[in-house]
């Protein structure tokens, strides 16, 4: 007896492919939002955002491949002329200057959050939005404030020193946004659980 093979269709991969790109081009909108709504500056060159929320919530809740393509085309997006960068901003103009460095992150950043959130077990809903946030803050810790402060250091006229102390003053709302990342993700998740891969079982 032959056995049936569950082989995607055309159309199934047809469906999907549309699926992923309005996933990507919703999440690309709502950074946009994020990032335009009125800022916190605190002295430094860079003012504080939900620019990084919605980052972080794109990979959380798309997954590494979708949440990076998303960011990506916020950025795109913003560099060929529409005002979607902090305070209005567009073009070029932001990547020469002192917040390059966390452009640059925003999508490397999604990318491992993503592929971190992929990977963690869906039991519980208060160890999910906890597990979900520590990932948003280690890829922040990880890629966001090294390359934030570099990027401030080169095009900031600041030294290493200076930047560091710089990007203090996002640590605290970082936190926050994160841990509602994990909330907003989690709760996301549980409504549509289809919508991050299954995850790897050990054989």
């Amino acid at each position: 007896m032959s056995q049936q093979t569950d082989t995607p269709t055309p159309s199934r991969r047809r469906t999907g492919t549309a699926t992923d790109l309005a996933l990507i081009a919703t999440f690309a909108a709502l950074i946009a939002v994020c990032a335009i709504l009125p800022a916190i500056t605190v002295g430094g060159a860079v003012p504080i955002t939900l620019q990084t929320f919605g980052t972080i919530l794109a990979g959380a809740v798309l997954g590494a491949r979708r949440g990076f393509l998303a960011v990506l085309l916020y950025l795109a997006v913003g560099a060929v002329g529409l005002p979607v960068f902090a305070g209005g901003s567009a073009g070029v103009a932001p990547f020469v200057g002192p917040s390059v460095g966390f452009l640059i992150a925003m999508p490397l950043a999604a990318a491992l959050c993503g592929f971190i959130v992929e990977r963690l077990p869906r039991r519980r809903v208060g160890s999910t939005i906890a597990l979900i946030a520590l990932a948003g803050i280690g890829s922040n810790i990880v890629l966001t404030h090294p390359l934030g402060i570099l990027g401030m250091s080169w095009l900031g006229d600041l030294t290493l020193q200076q930047a560091f102390i710089a990007d203090l003053a996002f640590w605290p709302g970082d936190v926050v946004k994160n841990i509602l990342v994990g909330v907003v993700a989690a709760s996301v998740h549980r409504a549509f659980p289809a919508l991050l891969p299954p995850r790897t079982q050990p054989a």
